[in-house]
């Protein structure tokens, strides 16, 4: 078979996703299923994988997936656990004191509390706290998850303390000639400066979205309004986060980029800077959609004490400073931790083998943190019970879709069999790309990087799987290697925005299952945004300005952020007359 065949057979598996979950609207525990049936017969009539390989990466996938349901059950047992003590409603009043703006709200909750918990876990687990801490704030559930996936990209190439390059990239270049340590540090260099470029604008599409698809009104314009905020608390996060990987290296970028920003943004949204002079708000519940509502409760079950601020967010702090000393090498705690291992060996010896950690997991600390809040707050025991069942009922609606997602991912990915020379599937997607693109490679660099994560839900997955890769198509067609393997990280990252069960796993943590679809159709906005611009920052860094499409694609989207913001600044003036002559 030729390339062409190979590549259209690879590609069976992921048109089926987005047939079934994106253009047919199906929820992921009907969709998942059928695909999972598609990916295991184009692997077993076209790949000629052996049975027992398939049933080795079912078995991977399946454990996986119970590791992905963990966390979502510790990010929503923390929020029941904060919410059955009292201490939600005092984190509700807090964010109003600081903004009863609704775009302020997912800012700092979204783009800078989000960008640290990704910087120090990774493991989606951002999206997972978010959404629901925006839930419980008032935002409709649909609203919360699609924000909360949004900022799964800039922090992303940077989480788990530097994983997706320290591991990813590192294992994906390690058998290249020439690869070093050095390599590795251009390489975070670029990907710092051509994220933040790309990144800076990322809270202005988010609450632009978050205005058009959830405002009473319908409209971009609302969410740009508030450009001058969305800027400022773009740039408090990415230059920080540029210096730091530049300067110090790969392991703390989004981590302190995170913690900078909020301290940053937080004081300044207090002193009334930058702030639109109009506070923007939903429409009233009632008038909401049905389908933006979850099933996440927000109130206690009873009458519950009054908590200061400060108690009201230990738990989260306690959180942070946590997955930060379990994620340092410097540390005994990683590897006491990572010591505590869950083996399954190599199900049917098809040399996959089985393991995982749940010490080292960000649902430990999660947990923990919801435990210690039993004695922070002086709860019953039977509130924390209330808690911990509603936790589990809310994980187990998600359950479904997951344990037939990550096996998909996994048949797909360990589609390798040495008596095939066409690689695996993954592999021929991008050989099948490079043969169309040829020269204009850097064009659809991050895509391939994207594409990565969308089928293997992990940036560090995607690089492992395409770095090497992305380095030789360079150097086949007279390019940088270094640049190629950036914008790969850069697509890798861009790509969890949509992977399926980063959005199953939000989706359950928010409360909301059955509507993947709809937020993936949402979600691909960005990251064809982050992607496409990521590939004309490429192209022109690689062959300069000219007659080429890299930069007509730059124009075009320079041209299109310069008219967002002459609307947002037009509008924002019209409003400030508005006022002033009433």
């Amino acid at each position: 078979m030729g390339t062409g065949i190979l590549t259209l057979i690879a590609l069976t598996p992921i048109l089926s996703v987005l047939l079934f979950l994106v253009i047919l609207r199906w929820p992921a525990s009907r969709a998942m299923p059928v695909s999972l049936v598609i990916t295991i017969g184009a692997a077993v009539f076209f790949w000629n994988v052996p049975v027992n390989q398939i049933g080795g990466a079912v078995i991977n996938g399946l454990v996986s997936a119970l590791t992905i349901l963990f966390i979502v059950f510790g990010a929503i047992l923390l929020l029941n656990t904060l919410r059955e003590s009292g201490a939600l409603n005092t984190i509700r009043r807090g964010f109003t004191d600081i903004s009863p703006d609704r775009r302020v709200q997912a800012i700092i909750i979204c783009w800078l509390f989000g960008s640290f918990i990704e910087g120090a876990s990774g493991f989606g687990t951002p999206a997972a706290i978010a959404a629901p801490l925006l839930v419980a704030i008032g935002f409709p559930a649909m609203g919360a998850v699609m924000v909360a996936l949004t900022i799964q990209s800039t922090p992303v190439t940077f989480g788990a303390i530097g994983t997706p390059v320290l591991i990813g990239i590192n294992d994906g270049l390690v058998n290249t000639p020439g690869f070093s340590m050095e390599m590795l540090m251009e390489i975070t260099r670029h990907v710092s400066i051509l994220h933040a470029i790309i990144g800076s604008f990322i809270p202005l599409i988010m609450i632009a979205m978050l205005t058009k698809f959830f405002g009473k009104n319908r409209s971009f314009t609302e969410g740009l309004q508030a450009w001058k905020f969305a800027l400022f608390a773009g740039f408090s996060f990415t230059i920080p986060y540029m210096l730091i990987a530049v300067f110090l290296g790969p392991e703390f970028p989004s981590l302190f980029g995170g913690l900078i920003g909020l301290a940053v943004v937080v004081p300044a949204a207090k002193r009334g800077l930058f702030m639109p002079e109009q506070p923007w708000q939903f429409d009233r519940e009632e008038n909401w959609d049905p389908e933006w509502k979850g099933t996440l409760r927000t109130e206690a079950s009873g009458r519950v004490p009054d908590i200061s601020m400060v108690r009201a967010w230990i738990p989260y702090v306690i959180v942070g400073v946590l997955l930060v000393l379990t994620r340092l090498d410097a540390l005994p705690f990683k590897g006491w931790l990572q010591s505590v291992v869950i083996s399954f060996g190599e199900p049917f010896n098809a040399g996959i083998p089985v393991s995982f950690q749940p010490l080292y997991l960000p649902a430990a600390v999660l947990i923990t943190a919801a435990a210690l809040s039993i004695f922070i707050y002086r709860m019953p025991v039977s509130r924390f019970g209330n808690a911990a069942l509603s936790s589990f009922k809310t994980t187990v609606g998600a359950a479904a879709a997951l344990i037939f997602a990550v096996p998909m991912v996994q048949v797909f990915i360990n589609t390798g069999v040495e008596t095939n020379p066409f690689g695996t599937m993954p592999f021929q997607l991008a050989l099948g790309a490079e043969a169309v693109f040829g020269s204009q490679w850097p064009l659809v660099s991050a895509v391939i990087g994207a594409l990565g994560a969308f089928i293997a839900g992990s940036n560090t997955i995607s690089n492992m799987m395409f770095s090497g890769f992305q380095y030789e198509t360079a150097e086949l067609i007279g390019v940088t290697g270094t640049t190629t393997v950036a914008l790969q990280a850069i697509g890798g990252a861009a790509g969890n925005m949509i992977c399926v069960h980063n959005v199953v796993a939000a989706s359950a943590a928010g409360g909301l299952t059955g509507k993947e679809g709809l937020l993936i159709r949402k979600t691909l906005i960005p990251t064809a945004y982050y992607v496409t611009f990521a590939g004309a920052l490429g192209s022109v860094w690689f062959y300069g300005p000219g007659l080429n499409p890299g930069t007509f694609l730059l124009i075009t989207i320079s041209a299109g952020i310069a008219y967002a913001l002459y609307r947002g600044s037009r509008s924002t003036a019209g409003n400030e007359e508005a006022v002033k002559s009433a």
